[in-house]
């Protein structure tokens, strides 16, 4: 059995599968609760959907989702490619507010032509610079959530004042791509930065996640491969300056389940990779919603807190409480507490 401060962490998409409605997302994600996961994920693109096939907007779908959910976290795709960051930053942050402190984010790019043409801002990218750049995007973004501090809000009736505009900041960032003034026009959020996720599987969003996730997702069903990229991902995010336990590698694995499925095997499976140190948790990406993840409810993740591996309930409110990562100080803050003294 793993030691107590390495908890399985499990997250599961509930995208998939026809018709594609906000009730049927928001049965998923209530079921997925049930099961304790520490959050769900909702995939986008900017491409166009296969035909005869409605696809909804993630942000918008997990907003709905939001309120009718109490503790799981709610995590979109959200590609920076094409989409301005500062409208990306409200967009997330707004979702952050709306669930209470239980938003994340997985940062995405848009490498094809077609979907370049989609939106006529630019022509396509090779993918090195495309990360680079999305690395960016998440820089700017984080740095627009601290625009506010967390106390700027004076609301004082009496006075007719609002904010307080000491603690208002602007970022004033520029690139090769995009420049940014800030501050944000939503105040900072309930989890300081909502939960930064980046699929690094692809070997050029790999400095990107190292440098700036809290989670990072692995794309492969071999124990050997995952074992390698956590600790390659580790060791950048040291050379980053950061602390590497304090970003979370979960192995994304595809999972077809039927009725006659030995929902134990599974459980087995997740227990070996993880007593082994092979990965901190999982991301199961159902191939039927509707039959998998009830079967992972009911069936791999009892077995799991049988073992003491999963937990039962939600110890606290946030994404962040979940997967035990603190809630980042205000950076403009510090520094103008710094420069007070």
């Amino acid at each position: 059995m793993p030691p107590l401060n390495r908890p399985l962490r499990l997250a599961v998409a509930i995208d998939g599968g026809a018709p594609q409605t906000a009730s049927a997302f928001v049965d998923r994600a209530h079921l997925a609760e049930r099961g304790a996961f520490d959050f769900v994920t909702l995939d986008d693109s900017l491409g166009q959907p296969a035909p005869g096939v409605a696809r909804l907007d993630a942000l918008a779908v997990l907003a709905r989702v939001a309120p009718t959910t109490d503790r799981i976290g709610l995590v979109p795709t959200v590609t920076t490619t094409h989409t301005e960051p500062f409208h990306v930053s409200t967009q997330v942050a707004t979702l952050d507010w709306v669930s209470r402190g239980r938003a994340g984010w997985i940062v995405e790019v848009s490498a094809t032509a077609a979907e370049a043409r989609l939106v006529g801002r630019r022509p396509a990218a090779p993918a090195p610079e495309l990360w680079h750049e999305a690395g960016e995007v998440v820089d700017v973004v984080t740095r627009l959530f601290d625009s506010w501090e967390d106390d700027a809000e004076i609301r004082d009736v009496a006075t007719g004042r609002f904010v307080d505009r000491d603690k208002l900041h602007y970022v004033d960032f520029e690139s090769a791509t995009f420049s940014v003034r800030g501050p944000s026009i939503v105040p900072r959020p309930p989890q300081g930065h909502p939960v930064t996720v980046i699929d690094a599987t692809p070997s050029h969003a790999r400095a990107a996640a190292a440098r700036y996730a809290d989670v990072a997702l692995v794309r492969t069903d071999d124990p050997d491969v995952v074992r390698a990229a956590r600790a390659d991902l580790r060791e950048r995010a040291r050379a980053f300056g950061r602390e590497p336990d304090r970003l979370i590698v979960l192995a994304s694995l595809p999972v077809d389940l039927d009725a006659s499925a030995d929902a134990v095997a599974l459980a087995e499976f997740a227990a070996s990779w993880h007593t082994d140190g092979v990965t901190d948790g999982f991301h199961f990406r159902p191939r039927n919603p509707e039959r998998d993840l009830r079967l992972l409810v009911d069936g791999t993740v009892p077995v799991l807190q049988h073992r003491g591996l999963a937990r039962h309930f939600y110890p606290g409110a946030t994404l962040r409480e979940h997967l035990g990562l603190p809630r980042p100080a205000n950076r403009y803050a510090l520094a103008r507490e710094a420069s007070a003294r």
